[in-house]
């Protein structure tokens, strides 16, 4: 398994969010977990994907209890493994898609020429290299969330996360990003974990994790 948790909880003061989960995704599995609103999809995707801690329990992530870890392994770990897609995009705005694209390489050390080389590759699997050379006020909801796709994909993670990524997309759209998870699942071996309202993406993932009341159904 590249992703186990176990006896995972969480708590803001006397809330409780997540009441012992156990979780374990198998390498190159393509997960969407589901559920009403409140009932910790988010919370538990943010611990899984290290950026909060559980408030007791374990997560390990390719053999590394990432639980342990203090925050300047944790980010190293997290840059070198890990890539995020949210809801909202979250691109710079000063910056253009392909430099958008290149800042966690940039944050990884890689040289100028090797990232850009690697993002221009990643926005011509997508199908927006043409717009590499423009800033996110100037691209369409689809190919912002393409941008940020390219972005998750930069360091070649081997788990990618996604909270409601095509919640902010019109049906055509939605539809190419769901489809374009299991074609980069194909093509590059990578994990990848989906919090969704949307059906149809959940009914097409390998495998889908009902929560309920911060538990796994």
């Amino acid at each position: 398994m590249i992703i186990e948790g176990k006896a995972i909880t969480k708590h803001y003061n006397s809330l409780q969010i997540l009441k012992g989960v156990n979780i374990a995704i198998a390498e190159q599995e393509v997960v969407s977990i589901v559920g009403s609103s409140g009932a910790g999809k988010t919370t538990l995707l943010t611990i899984l994907g290290t950026l909060d801690k559980p408030s007791s329990g374990q997560v390990t992530i390719r053999g590394e209890n990432v639980s342990a870890l203090n925050d300047k392994k944790l980010a190293a770990f997290r840059n070198q493994n890990i890539g995020f897609v949210f809801q909202f995009h979250h691109l710079l705005p000063e910056f253009t898609a392909l430099e958008n694209v290149c800042m966690p390489a940039f944050i990884a050390k890689t040289s100028k020429r090797e990232a850009e080389l690697r993002a221009m590759t990643l926005l011509e699997t997508l199908n927006v290299k043409e717009r590499a050379g423009h800033k996110p006020s100037e691209l369409s909801g689809g190919e912002q969330q393409r941008v940020a796709v390219a972005r998750a994909l930069i360091n070649n993670p081997a788990v990618v996360f996604a909270d409601e990524p095509s919640g902010n997309l019109d049906t055509k759209n939605a539809n190419e990003l769901h489809q374009l998870f299991f074609t980069l699942r194909d093509a590059f071996k990578q994990t990848f974990v989906i919090v969704t309202h949307n059906n149809e993406l959940a009914l097409m993932a390998d495998r889908t994790i009902e929560m309920k009341d911060g538990l796994i159904k």
